[in-house]
């Protein structure tokens, strides 16, 4: 559940959940994995003529290769890296290195303070990836080898993921709840947040005609809307929406039963069809009522949990509302411990960034020349991509859950609270 509020124009979204510093290299490998990407070009490694096994960086003696770095450029740039410039390739290295450098400097201390988790908690964890993926054993090995990685690299990265995690419930243990009189005061102070907007609360099932190598034999929008029709009569049969989402639903809110959140109609006239929104804010359409919807190239099948026909002002003593002021401001205090953490973790290595070093001692030698004909809409795609966005672990310790956005696209779950 999300929580938005709006103070001083500053928009703060506060999640209970997934403030976690995830390793880069995990991250990468695991969104590569899940996210039913195509395979990633074979990608020129050594255009530039770098040596793979040497050191890009060492953390407090521990090598960080040039080859993972390597790696993990082809898999978030998918074989596009030869088509940058030298010099934004340099960029991109540097990027994903320190990335990297902070992912190790945690896991360290994640091994002196004894979060390392066991081979079981390893494969367990490993096995909900492969579960969640929604991919067969031979499609999930298949993605596993395009993007350079093996069972073992691809443990290890989960083993450093779980230690860090555990590493932050750890110091974050000590966080002690907030008082009723801050939960009020917070509550006094921001009162034109806590406005509930008209709009709906949705769950959907999603077909999606692409072949996202899963086995599905929906290869068409018409074979979309057919499979589609079988769910629907499957659900008027009595079948349970949350399961059914879990087991066909070909959308990442599978994981949730299909659950999207509360959106407010103003985000879904940004996103679905005008007759959509009609249909789903019509105080004759029931909650409950299934409303199949052919929409952006897909089949959605949406259930309608919760309607809100006018903006309602909550209070406190609103259902659930206190509860969501209390674990917001607990939220928000972990985050800030856990970024202040990772600065404080940082300052204390001993870190020596060798391709950094080779910038400063020949500044000349990147051209920002890009190949003949090749047009890159972002550079910074490659090191920004599903990178610093979810690695709050920053020497800067930037502060939390600051000017974040809210997606208003179908699949994204969305605020329970809006602003204004």
């Amino acid at each position: 559940m999300i929580m938005i509020v709006n103070f001083e124009g500053v928009k703060a979204t506060v999640r209970k959940a997934n403030f976690t510093i995830i390793g880069v290299a995990f991250l990468a490998i695991a969104t590569f994995i899940l996210s039913g990407c195509p395979t990633a070009g074979q990608g020129n490694l050594d255009s530039t003529k770098v040596d793979l096994n040497e050191a890009a960086a060492t953390v407090n003696g521990k090598a960080i290769k040039l080859e993972e770095v390597e790696r993990l450029i082809k898999q978030q740039a998918q074989g596009q890296e030869a088509k940058l410039s030298p010099l934004e390739l340099a960029q991109a290295r540097l990027q994903v290195l320190s990335e990297l450098i902070q992912s190790e400097v945690l896991f360290q201390k994640a091994e002196k303070e004894g979060t390392v988790p066991t081979d079981e908690e390893v494969t367990i964890e490993l096995n909900k990836l492969k579960t969640s993926s929604g991919k067969t054993q031979e499609q999930f090995e298949k993605d596993l080898q395009a993007a350079n990685e093996t069972d073992q690299s691809l443990r290890d990265k989960v083993k450093k993921q779980l230690a860090v995690r555990k590493l932050e419930e750890k110091i974050t243990g000590k966080i002690e709840p907030p008082k009723d009189k801050e939960i009020e005061d917070f509550y006094a102070g921001n009162k034109e947040a806590f406005i509930k907007k008209k709009g709906v609360k949705l769950a959907a099932i999603v077909v999606d005609p692409a072949d996202n190598g899963e086995g599905d034999t929906t290869k068409t929008e018409a074979d979309a809307v057919r499979v589609g029709n079988e769910i629907i009569n499957q659900l008027k049969q009595g079948g349970d929406f949350a399961q059914i989402a879990r087991e066909k639903s070909e959308d990442q809110s599978r994981l949730q039963g299909g659950d999207l959140g509360y959106i407010s109609e103003e985000e879904m006239k940004q996103s679905f069809p005008p007759q959509v929104v009609a249909i789903m804010m019509n105080p004759q359409t029931q909650v409950g009522q299934l409303i199949p919807t052919p929409m952006q190239g897909k089949f959605y099948i949406f259930k309608i949990q919760e309607r809100s026909d006018k903006d309602e002002n909550l209070t406190l003593e609103s259902p659930g509302i206190r509860q969501q002021v209390a674990d917001s401001l607990i939220t928000a205090r972990k985050q800030l411990l856990v970024q202040s953490y990772a600065a404080v973790a940082m300052n204390d290595a001993k870190i020596v960034n060798n391709l950094a070093q080779k910038v400063v001692n020949n500044p000349n030698d990147l051209s920002g020349a890009r190949p003949a004909g090749v047009i890159v809409p972002n550079a910074n795609a490659i090191s920004n991509t599903n990178t610093a966005a979810n690695t709050p672990a920053n020497a800067n310790a930037k502060t939390a859950n600051t000017n974040a956005k809210v997606e208003n696209k179908p699949p994204a779950n969305t605020a329970k609270t809006n602003t204004k």
